[in-house]
């Protein structure tokens, strides 16, 4: 393994930190200051690699290997921008480590038989503006044009901010891709999660980004005295949401694809000595496979009517959101296996249980990811890492896939 191309990455990706609106973490928003500067950095390395720049009007920093007129492109790369007081390794170290793979390939005088773009996105998070995924859904075709409008806490919209970048969001549906001269997308990403740091190994190839749905269930019984109100006599609106909880969990534990998590509780009235009289939670189930996850949130439906009905309690379920899985294509898995084994780790497969930029390139092209371990599988937090010698064995396995891509 080249330790210096590891240790290149980082110092990139250190630089790249810099570029935040908070100290001690990373807050870099699209179309901000901070953005133009990590803009700026990421425009250095990729003439470095010897690479064409420019940037569409989604605000997507592009930096293309041209093999020559007519010849297919594989897309690659991630997102610039963060969540508040993140991580600087979420996103931004898929753009740095296709740079620095290309960086090497040129310096090796290697000349690759199919072009390659670096897409450096800008809004992924979706955390300026109630939207997500900017960039790749105008490639493919699926944004909402709608969404320009929206604005964000200072009442700046996202079709001015746009403008203030430097892109043209009038422009937009001009940037639809075709898919006929695409190879596909990989995007390279930190795992976010701790499977690769318990496996003991600094590499994964992801079978499938998550799908998600997210239900809504209020549970209606009666707010009573607590000391005055026999157990027998009660309608404890808590305790029937108590039951639906630990059942979700059980579900999840006895099915291997499935993700369970209740993570917003309102109880009423809230008080130590009152029977709580209603409560609204949520559940959220992912899954790589869309069959299982609905088939759970039917299950856990009929098992939250049940409870109501058992203990004379009023249920409420509102699906309110829902999003397919996203299956990574085969060829390109075998061939992220196939460079991973030959830097000499062992090869394993995971889902990812986050969505991506790749969830909606797959609606342009067929996509793949490259996971690198992350330490303790914090993400969205200061505490992100990933080291020089994971991030190297990553622009390896990238070298050995650009190099030796089946067409």
């Amino acid at each position: 393994m080249n330790y210096s191309l590891g240790q290149k990455a980082q110092h990139y990706l250190t630089q790249l930190a810099e570029c935040s609106e908070t100290e001690n973490s990373v807050t870099r928003l699209p179309f901000t200051a901070q953005h133009q500067r990590a803009a700026d950095l990421i425009k250095g390395w990729i003439c470095e690699a010897g690479l064409s720049i420019s940037m569409d009007d989604a605000g997507t920093l592009i930096g293309r290997y041209n093999a020559g007129e007519g010849k297919p492109v594989l897309l690659m790369g991630s997102h610039q921008d963060s969540v508040k007081q993140g991580g600087g390794y979420d996103g931004i170290m898929g753009i740095v480590l296709g740079i620095v793979a290309l960086q090497a390939i040129q310096q090796r005088g290697i000349r690759l038989p199919f072009s390659v773009e670096i897409l450096a996105f800008a809004d992924e998070e979706g955390v300026r503006f109630p939207t997500a995924l900017l960039g790749p859904r105008a490639l493919a075709d699926t944004l909402d044009l709608d969404v320009l409008n929206r604005t964000d806490s200072d009442g700046v919209s996202l079709a001015d901010a746009l403008r203030g970048f430097g892109a043209n969001p009038e422009s937009i549906p001009k940037l639809k891709r075709s898919p006929d001269n695409i190879l596909g997308f990989i995007e390279t990403h930190i795992e976010q999660g701790p499977v690769l740091e318990h496996e003991g190994l600094p590499l994964g190839v992801v079978t499938a980004i998550n799908g998600i749905e997210r239900h809504t269930l209020t549970f209606t019984g009666q707010a009573a005295h607590a000391g005055t109100v026999p157990m027998h006599l009660r309608k404890d609106a808590l305790a029937g949401a108590a039951a639906v909880i630990l059942e979700a969990e059980k579900l999840a534990i006895r099915i291997p694809e499935l993700l369970a998590t209740v993570g917003q509780l309102n109880v009423s009235p809230n008080v130590v000595n009152a029977v709580p009289g209603s409560v609204t939670l949520s559940i959220e189930l992912r899954s790589p496979n869309d069959a299982v996850r609905e088939k759970a949130g039917e299950m856990l439906k009929s098992y939250a009517l049940e409870t109501a009905q058992l203990r004379d309690l009023e249920c409420h379920i509102e699906r309110t959101y829902s999003q397919n899985a996203t299956l990574c294509d085969d060829g390109l898995q075998q061939a992220i296996a196939h460079a991973i084994a030959a830097t000499g780790e062992k090869v394993f497969y995971l889902p990812s249980g986050a969505t991506h930029d790749a969830s909606a390139m797959a609606d342009l092209t067929k996509v793949a990811m490259l996971f690198v371990r992350c330490r303790k599988g914090i993400s969205h937090n200061p505490a992100e890492y990933a080291s020089d010698e994971d991030m190297g064995k990553a622009v390896d396995a990238l070298i050995v896939l650009l190099t030796n891509l089946n067409q």
